[in-house]
């Protein structure tokens, strides 16, 4: 055979690495049965082991860990026994699954006969008591690692197998092909055996966000309301031989409390037919739930029991991504609702503890606002989806007034959504910690979350966009798809505490998340963190405790558009004692115009425009090609704690456009970049003209140059997407927000000065 086909180690685990599971099979068996290279060998068999399990051989995968067994290398000898117990057992849950009936196919990618067995938690070739590599579960697309990085780490010798201490031949094999394997390193922190309650929070904060939503979201539907029927009647009186209608110019305030309080009560049998509809929701069974994680149903029914409580009714979506979620109006009608990709993805523990965080949103009432904030936008959000689907089906002159039509659609759908962001993100530090008191497993917790963002990040990967159950269902689920980018696809690149370091050491962290539907995920865990430390446990995590020094002054000019509206106002409150003492003097009158308190409104324009003005060109410095950063150092510009949006790092990258197409992104919503590095999340501004669209790009290979921002989401302000044959796409971040600043200036004076 010609010398570039021979098997080769390296080419297989690269195959394994890249889901090539076939190739990496037919490079791998001759080496595994080679008794050559003992170590080689060996290394052979583990990745025959992964391979088969992934692709559903689970009796492939059986026979090479019994094989691996008789290994006279005890560490082998325990990897494998331990692989060989969650493999059988793994296999075990899939055969009784199959037995209940649940009324939908699951989602894998194996044949018909074949069910993938990949075991929830895959043991590590490592002598550590409390350190274990884990792969997560059949869904898991391993992240990407450069080419040359592989080579690099496959080509580094490894002692012979028992010729070494336990800790020499396993430390190499634990630390490098960890990654090339495509799992991840977690410390496996333990749960508490016992454990003290936690002392009891104050409710009040919650309960208050509750109600203001529920405020807020009601003031935003009547003003929409009043909008809507004021300009259906203004239209019917400028049509001739029409007249307008008497009940749009009546108050709707009463009429549409009434019908938010009567939602609020049907809403688990609404959301039931709704999510039936829209995302094949289904019954989901308690047998087929202890198949899964027999700890979770023990969760329910102790907790249930304690709070004399029905036992919420289950449903299931069939969904790759992992996602949770809990509607409902009361705790005897709630519903907890979840994919198949989180009960494929997430270890029993794992998916008990998440659970649990569940029945904390019961316990506080906070699920009931929720779900009318789910009732009310989801049908929105699929107008939404349908016009945009009606505007890729068209042609010629309706394409533009479709495609407008939509976007208002998808921005009402923002609104009424941003109404709970604010309560979306406190809720969740209350459920978490519920979920650790009821359980004694905050680490349990950890894990999950951080398998959840990979898993949402694998399938954002795998589907090449964000889908629309993602989007839509995004409020009410434990993570979020944005934050979910860059965390759940950097682990091959970064520790998850490097990257997490600016969640909790930037001391700006907090000022970023307002427009978050999601706390930051350091954050979080952070506070589980300590849940663990008060019960004496180790952490799954450890994050260092000095804070991260950030100027100033750099703060201060991030946000100078905002500072420049209390400005405004202090500005117009010296305009105004100036021009009363003006009269008071008779030096002057303009009580025409201080009486009109509308030149505040000028006041609040020009300091808008002033800070915007100042902030430019820090925000957007000029690209040079000599200081433009590339793929390789994306990881350290995500690792840097005291780095803010204003820092403005030019950067250079290469990879593959992702996002929905057509007319659902004609606002370049849902553009990520997919980089060897892992995903960014992209910004862009169309401008009319460009003889090349966005939407053209999608699916293909290209090179973003801009500025990379770390925020709570770090992302990219495009300022070029170039194709390898040449095509361009400007996006003029500095001349929108130039043309924002100065139309806010004329609207400014104008307004100041004419009253």
């Amino acid at each position: 055979m010609p010398s570039h086909a021979k098997p080769s180690l390296e080419a297989g685990l690269v195959a394994l690495k890249q889901g090539n599971y076939q190739t990496a099979i037919a490079q791998l068996e001759p080496i595994a049965s080679s008794q050559s290279n003992g170590t080689a060998s060996l290394q052979a068999q583990v990745g025959l082991v992964m391979a088969y399990a992934r692709i559903g051989e689970a009796s492939k995968a059986i026979a090479i860990s019994q094989n691996l067994i008789q290994s006279n290398n005890p560490q082998v000898q325990e990897w494998a026994t331990r692989a060989l117990e969650h493999l059988t057992k793994r296999k075990k849950r899939d055969q009784e699954s199959k037995n209940v009936e649940t009324g939908f196919v699951a989602f894998d990618n194996s044949t018909p006969d074949s069910t993938p067995v990949t075991p929830p938690e895959t043991p590590t070739l490592e002598e550590q008591p409390k350190d274990q590599v884990i792969e997560t579960k059949s869904n898991y697309t391993p992240p990407m690692v450069p080419l040359a990085r592989l080579k690099a780490t496959v080509a580094t010798p490894l002692p012979a197998a028992g010729s070494v201490p336990l800790s020499g031949f396993m430390g190499s094999v634990t630390r490098t092909q960890a990654k090339l394997f495509g799992v991840i390193y977690w410390r496996q922190a333990q749960r508490a055996r016992a454990w003290q309650p936690l002392r009891k929070p104050k409710l009040i904060p919650l309960r208050l966000l509750t109600a203001g939503t529920f405020i807020a979201l009601f003031w935003v539907i009547r003003e929409m309301l009043k909008l809507a029927m004021g300009l259906i009647n203004q239209t019917l009186v400028k049509l001739p031989y029409l007249e307008p209608l008497q009940l749009l110019y009546s108050n709707p305030t009463k009429l549409l409390l009434t019908v938010l309080v009567i939602l609020i009560a049907l809403s688990p049998w609404l959301l039931d037919l709704l999510l039936a509809k829209l995302y094949s929701q289904r019954e989901f069974s308690k047998d087929v739930l202890n198949a899964h994680s027999r700890e979770a149903v023990r969760v329910l029914q102790r907790c249930c029991q304690q709070r004399h409580w029905p036992l919420p009714k289950l449903r299931i979506l069939p969904m790759a991504a992992p996602i949770i979620l809990t509607y409902g109006s009361l705790p005897r009608n709630a519903r907890i609702v979840v994919s198949q990709g989180l009960l494929e993805q997430l270890a029993d523990d794992e998916i008990a503890i998440i659970y649990a965080t569940q029945l904390g949103h019961i316990a506080h009432w906070d699920f009931a606002v929720m779900s009318l904030l789910l009732l009310v936008t989801l049908p929105i959000y699929k107008l939404y989806q349908q016009v945009s689907q009606w505007g890729d089906k068209i042609s010629g002159i309706w394409r533009s007034p479709v495609t407008i039509l939509a976007s208002i659609v998808y921005g009402v759908w923002c609104l009424l959504t941003g109404t709970a962001l604010w309560l979306s993100r406190l809720r969740l530090y209350y459920s978490d910690r519920v979920a650790s008191e009821i359980t004694g497993n905050p680490n349990a917790l950890i894990r999950a979350l951080l398998k959840i963002a990979i898993g949402i990040a694998a399938d954002i990967q795998k589907e090449e966009e964000t889908s629309w159950q993602l989007e839509s269902l995004n409020l009410l689920t434990p993570v979020s798809q944005q934050q979910s980018l860059s965390l759940g696809t950097i682990a091959s690149n970064l520790s998850f505490e490097s990257f997490l370091k600016w969640d909790t050491a930037n001391p700006y962290r907090r000022w970023f998340t307002i427009n978050n539907s999601h706390p930051l995920m350091g954050d979080r865990i952070e506070r589980l963190c300590q849940i663990a430390r008060h019960w004496h446990l180790d952490t799954e995590l450890h994050f260092a405790s000095e804070p991260s020094k950030v100027k100033r002054q750099s703060f201060l000019l991030q946000i100078a558009p905002w500072l420049g509206i209390p400005l405004g106002i202090l500005f117009a409150g010296l305009v105004w004692l100036t021009w009363q003492l003006a009269f008071a003097l008779k030096f002057l009158n303009l009580k025409w115009i201080y009486e009109d308190w509308s030149f505040i409104t000028g006041c609040l324009l020009i300091g808008f425009s002033i800070g915007t003005v100042m902030r430019i060109n820090s925000f957007f410095p000029d690209i040079k090609p000599a200081t433009v950063q590339t793929d390789d150092y994306l990881p350290n510009l995500l690792a840097d704690p005291s780095a803010l949006p204003i820092d403005s790092i030019s950067v250079r990258l290469v990879g593959k456009l992702l996002g929905r197409q057509g007319t659902s992104n004609s606002l370049g919503q849902d553009l990520i970049l997919q980089s060897s590095a892992g995903l960014v999340k992209l910004h862009h501004i169309s401008w009319l003209g460009q003889p090349v669209n966005h939407q053209d790009l999608i699916g293909r290979q290209i090179i973003v140059t801009g500025w990379f921002r770390r925020g709570a989401t770090p992302w990219i302000d495009i300022q070029t997407l170039e194709t390898q044959s040449g095509k361009t796409i400007h996006s003029p971040h500095p001349i929108w927000s130039t043309f924002l600043a100065v139309a806010a200036q004329a609207w400014g004076a104008y307004v100041f000065l004419t009253g």
